[in-house]
């Protein structure tokens, strides 16, 4: 587990905006996966949409970036207890790959997968209606490798976790299956709101 400055001894301010638990990490963005960090060019990157589909489909670098570009300005949320105002992120919104993969009326969980093997779990309706984005770019610039480039998937209304580095893609089902961090103990949601950090909050 990779693990950077900016989790432990840092303040938590009084801020309406914060939800419970949360301290502003201001100018930090700080590192925690869960495996190593991979060497993934662009070029080499893929984004495959399947299950309970009616068109399954994989697209490459170029495929991607020809979908009509979307961005998300907004705050992220960390399970470990930071939060960010104001972040910027470039890509697609995964509505428009959903929209070309058409999902199945018994669809209602996703699973989003790493290149690396890392996985989260979703209700579809949390990457639906304009909630979910596919992103390479931060703050006008290529999305970093630490942060999860040449491309992740970006959740922002659940914590962080969620929003899986690397991504490779979505598989569509009709029920729930614990990701990587929800098989070791974390709430299958993660309402930042609701302070749903682990099983049973």
């Amino acid at each position: 587990m990779n693990i950077t400055r900016g989790f432990t001894g840092r303040p938590r301010v009084d801020n309406p905006g914060l939800p419970p638990g949360q301290y502003d990490a201001r100018d930090d963005w700080p590192v925690l996966s869960a495996e190593v960090t991979p060497d993934l060019a662009p070029a080499d990157w893929t984004f495959r949409i399947d299950g309970l589909v009616a068109r399954p489909r994989t697209w490459d670098w170029d495929g991607a970036h020809e979908l009509p570009a979307s961005a998300y300005e907004g705050d992220i949320h960390c399970v470990t207890g930071w939060s960010k105002f104001g972040v910027r992120f470039g890509g697609v919104s995964l509505d428009a790959f959903l929209d070309a993969v058409q999902p199945h009326d018994s669809a209602t969980h996703v699973v989003a997968y790493a290149h690396t093997g890392y996985t989260a779990n979703l209700p579809l309706a949390d990457v639906t209606g304009g909630r979910a984005w596919v992103v390479w770019d931060h703050d006008g610039r290529p999305l970093p490798a630490e942060h999860g480039g040449p491309a992740r998937l970006v959740v922002p209304h659940l914590y962080f976790w969620k929003s899986v580095k690397w991504l490779a893609g979505l598989r569509l089902l009709d029920h729930d299956e614990p990701g990587f961090w929800e098989g070791n103990g974390y709430h299958p949601r993660g309402n930042p709101w609701e302070e749903q950090r682990y099983f049973g909050d």
